[in-house]
């Protein structure tokens, strides 16, 4: 039961993270792009999309859920199951990935992108030869940080009929009372974080290196 919760888990949580990344980077990009020192400037709509990205980010995990079961039964057909789950884990983790990518684009050398710009550079090729790869090992960094923070979303996920170590947790532990279960799941989540952030950190440390950094 708990192999089986566990790789439910990690369904949801890579499934919701490769969908935030893939929603989340292009909009940080569109930030960073549209802020008053951005390339193309439109504070307006930045304003609006920054305000939209918060509203979305400030409503509690355990809410958004209930509140997206609609769309979720729209999209998947049913608002149970870990497959469902992955509908409102994403819709948290995209605007939660885009602050974190557009920080981690602010941080690049402006000297960097100056040099860019003097050579002619359109905005997509400073987003894919200049800011995405300089930004690089930030970016992970942070992306580690978003599937961490996806693991404690999915387990309170477990608890509307999500699935997972969230579920095995509350059910067969908490309500059984069975400690040794419940310890269980809080020891393999330990391993989980552990696991995601020693990758990530290595894997940023190999990128800075072969950069002589």
């Amino acid at each position: 039961m708990l192999i089986a919760a566990t790789l439910a888990t990690l369904y949801m949580v890579f499934t919701s993270g490769l969908l935030a990344l893939v929603g989340g980077l292009p909009l940080g990009l569109f930030l960073v792009f549209t802020s008053k020192e951005g390339l193309m400037p439109r504070p307006f709509l930045n304003r609006s999309v920054g305000s939209l990205v918060n509203i979305t980010r400030s409503f509690p995990f355990a809410i958004l859920i209930v509140a997206l079961i609609p769309l979720t039964r729209l999209i998947v057909g049913t608002s149970l199951g870990t497959t469902a789950a992955i509908v409102p884990l994403t819709i948290a983790a995209i605007p939660f990935f885009a602050r974190l990518a557009e920080s981690s684009f602010k941080e690049v050398n402006p000297a960097i992108i100056e040099s860019a710009l003097t050579m002619g550079a359109t905005p997509l090729q400073m987003a894919r030869y200049v800011l995405i790869p300089e930004a690089l090992p930030s970016l992970l960094r942070n992306f580690s940080n978003l599937l961490i923070s996806l693991l404690g979303y999915s387990t309170m996920a477990g608890l509307v009929g999500g699935g997972g170590l969230g579920k095995v947790a509350v059910y067969y532990g908490y309500y059984q009372f069975n400690i040794p279960l419940m310890a269980c799941t809080v020891l393999i989540l330990i391993i989980l974080v552990e696991s995601i952030q020693g990758f990530f950190n290595w894997l940023g440390r190999s990128i800075n290196k072969k950069r002589g950094l």
